[in-house]
């Protein structure tokens, strides 16, 4: 199973650029309807994910509790790097399938560390279903 082959380029995906603000991130998390995505530099470097319960508990922790208070502040503030890390390109089949164990959608970065997009467990399992019919039958 190569993962170019399950590959969701980044120009289809939906990421967040890490300097943008707690708003702007919910608007699109809005828009969307995800409930998590990667997170990138503006050099185009994978920073980490963010969830929508990062977002509110960042905004439940704040002093105050005011939305308001909180919407300019950036992404950085709340990106989890160890929250579903990144796998090179060059993964191997068998960590690409225990990532899909745990995770929804895994991130793929090539040799600079820059993101290229994600496979989802769902295209994962497809890909498993149809070799499974292609196999000969004994």
């Amino acid at each position: 199973m190569n993962v170019i082959s399950l590959l969701l380029p980044k120009a289809t995906v939906a990421y967040l650029y890490s300097d943008l603000t707690i708003r702007q991130g919910l608007e699109k998390f809005r828009r969307n309807g995800y409930t998590a995505v990667p997170v990138i530099n503006r050099e185009g470097r994978y920073q980490g994910c963010v969830g929508e319960g990062d977002f509110l508990w960042y905004l439940l922790d704040q002093d105050g509790n005011v939305y308001r208070d909180r919407e300019k502040d950036r992404l950085t503030h709340i990106v989890r790097p160890d929250f579903n890390p990144a796998v090179r390109i060059d993964v191997t089949r068998e960590e690409l399938l225990e990532r899909s164990l745990r995770q929804s959608f895994i991130p793929v970065i090539d040799d600079r560390g820059a993101f290229v997009g994600i496979v989802t467990r769902q295209n994962i399992i497809r890909k498993l279903t149809v070799l499974k019919t292609e196999a000969p039958i004994s």
